[in-house]
């Protein structure tokens, strides 16, 4: 297994209360950008579901220079109705994260959780993942 040291929170930048599957970010990522599979490692529903995506055992394709040693998690929202950030994550996703970086943390004690912004020049994941989940 990879050694992970970070998981790095994602939002798919889409329109606040669009349902976006996760079927539709892994074309996204396969089609579009001619990815072998979608980049994240999780991704949670508007319900709350996780879905799992790509395979932990293999390297994520979600924050360039830490795929290598990192787990992605994306919540769908992140953008306004004219697509500028907006944390819209609803109850239920917001406890979904908690729930599976909890999980995630228990199985990866070491692991920081940063949000994609710690490490790139875009608003994603449209708040203070850092901050929020210090304690995690």
């Amino acid at each position: 297994m990879r050694k992970i040291n970070k998981i790095i929170v994602h939002c798919s930048a889409t329109r606040e209360g669009q349902d976006i599957s996760l079927e539709t970010i892994r074309r996204w990522h396969i089609i579009e950008r001619g990815w072998s599979d979608i980049g994240y490692h999780y991704v949670i529903t508007l319900n709350g579901e996780v879905k799992e995506g790509r395979p932990l055992e293999r390297s994520g394709a979600h924050c360039k220079g830490h795929n290598r040693s990192s787990i992605g998690v994306c919540y769908v929202g992140g953008c306004d109705d004219k697509l500028n950030p907006k944390d819209t994550r609803t109850d239920k996703q917001k406890e979904a994260l908690v729930d599976i970086i909890t999980a995630l943390k228990q199985e990866y004690p070491d692991a920081v959780v940063y949000g994609h912004n710690d490490f790139s020049d875009k608003a994603c994941p449209s708040f203070n993942a850092k901050e929020e989940y210090k304690d995690a």
